[in-house]
């Protein structure tokens, strides 16, 4: 009987590195989907050499890996994964279980390459394993609606993909870990102005329907002549933060519509907690209504979208802040 790859014997292991492109043994296992993508530039050279269908000369001048995670339900326990891959590395876990990430909010903050978390990632089935190191997150979403789980997905970008180093096999010995889904309908809105306001202040009941949120981190690969046909390092450029907002359309987003008309800067905060309010996220958010759509209908019932850029407000040097409280002392 032929042996064959089984889609029910997929996995996800990573661990983090302690030096960016230096590979790890995985530490622990991505509770989602996904497979990796292995990219090849390979070049076939244009030659005069007297042979009709052209000679097999190539070679590989560029190798990097792709890993899109697919959507999957967002846990407390496993978010910073990809806060830490595509925002910055944050030591600041207390045991409490307290994580904390910002984005730069001013030129003389940016954080540099080394503030970044990256992984080593193995990928495959029953059949054969691959790994890459140096995986960080180039971008991600988080979407929500109402009765669901917050949703989350990410593309992570790495280095030359390779067999695992045991004769292309996983890994072994790793514990599942647990985790809480992030639930939608547990979630809060609040939406105050700029300057004189204090985000976290005016809570809007009763008029979120959905969101998403797309995040493109900034952080980039850059290729150099350092003996190594992958990239060297990453550093980060502009990043760029989009949120969509569905409103049932009442007072509160006509509130919004009006300050959106008046060009009127926002301070906006999600926060999102469990049952017992033991682990919590929270998403704060400066910046501008890019658009309103118009009047839509969801069976039956108006709503209303709109599209808010999140940028940095120096009135209230906020531009983009999450907070993660899990209840671990460290991630596994």
């Amino acid at each position: 009987m032929t042996v064959t790859g089984i889609r029910a014997l997929r996995r996800l292991q990573m661990g983090k590195e302690t030096t960016p492109g230096t590979a790890v043994t995985p530490t622990t296992y991505w509770r989602g989907i996904g497979t990796i993508q292995e990219n090849r530039e390979v070049i076939f050279p244009d030659e005069h050499v007297g042979v009709f269908a052209g000679v097999d000369r190539n070679y590989a001048a560029r190798a990097e890996s792709i890993l899109q995670l697919e959507s999957t339900e967002a846990t407390f326990e496993q978010l910073p994964y990809i806060f830490e891959m595509g925002i910055y590395h944050d030591t600041a876990a207390t045991t409490d279980g307290e994580f904390s990430y910002d984005f730069p909010i001013m030129s003389t903050d940016i954080k540099s390459s080394t503030d970044l978390a990256t992984y080593t990632w193995e990928g495959g089935d029953n059949i054969a394993a691959v790994y890459f190191s140096h995986g960080f997150v180039r971008s991600f979403n988080l979407t929500g609606t109402a009765g669901q789980a917050l949703m989350v997905d990410a593309e992570v970008f790495g280095g030359e993909t390779a067999p695992t180093t045991d004769s292309g096999n996983f890994t072994s010995g790793l514990a599942i870990p647990s985790v809480e889904e992030i639930l939608f309908a547990r979630g809060k809105l609040y939406i105050d102005g700029t300057a004189t306001g204090t985000i976290g202040t005016t809570q809007i009941s009763d008029t979120l329907l959905d969101m998403n949120m797309a995040v493109t981190t900034g952080w980039m690969p850059v290729y150099t002549a350092s003996g190594s046909i992958d990239w060297s390092f990453v550093k980060q450029t502009q990043p760029e933060i989009m949120v969509s907002f569905t409103f049932e359309h009442n007072d509160d987003a006509v509130a919004e519509i009006a300050a959106w008309r008046a060009n009127t800067a926002r301070l906006i905060r999600l926060e999102f907690e469990n049952s017992d309010a033991s682990k919590s996220l929270t998403i704060d958010m400066a910046g501008r209504w890019d658009n309103f759509e118009k009047i839509g209908e969801r069976d039956g019932n108006d709503i209303v979208t709109g599209n808010f850029r999140v940028r940095y407000v120096p009135a209230d040097t906020l531009f983009f802040e999450i907070d993660v409280v899990n209840g671990l002392a460290s991630l596994p």
